[in-house]
């Protein structure tokens, strides 16, 4: 269950309606917070860096300068992929972590 619900027994459609709206306001303050945190990944022994917040938006991209001299585009591109896609990996299961115990809650 969720922080703060419990089931009752016999409790009528009012009573739903009260958990359901204060699971809201959890998830409201919870998606929030994940709003705020961020996660980072690299690729390339650290030559590319994504930073993406706990709600997948991403809010930097850094990529080492010595890349750019290598000429090499296919490899900068593989790079800058993996550590996108790992970052978006670490978003999810941030906000799986943080939302996940409030979804298992719902009174229904």
């Amino acid at each position: 269950m969720a922080k703060g619900f419990k089931s009752q027994k016999g409790q009528g459609s009012q009573g739903m309606m009260q958990q359901l709206q204060k699971l809201q306001e959890q998830l409201e303050l919870a998606q929030a917070k994940l709003a705020e945190e961020a996660v980072i990944a690299t690729s390339g022994g650290g030559a590319v860096k994504i930073t993406v917040t706990g709600d997948q938006h991403c809010q930097a991209v850094e990529i080492d300068p010595a890349l750019f001299a290598e000429g090499d585009v296919e490899m900068l591109q593989d790079l800058v992929l993996t550590a996108f896609n790992s970052a978006l990996e670490k978003s999810r299961e941030l906000a799986a972590e943080r939302l996940g115990p409030m979804a298992g809650g719902l009174p229904f």
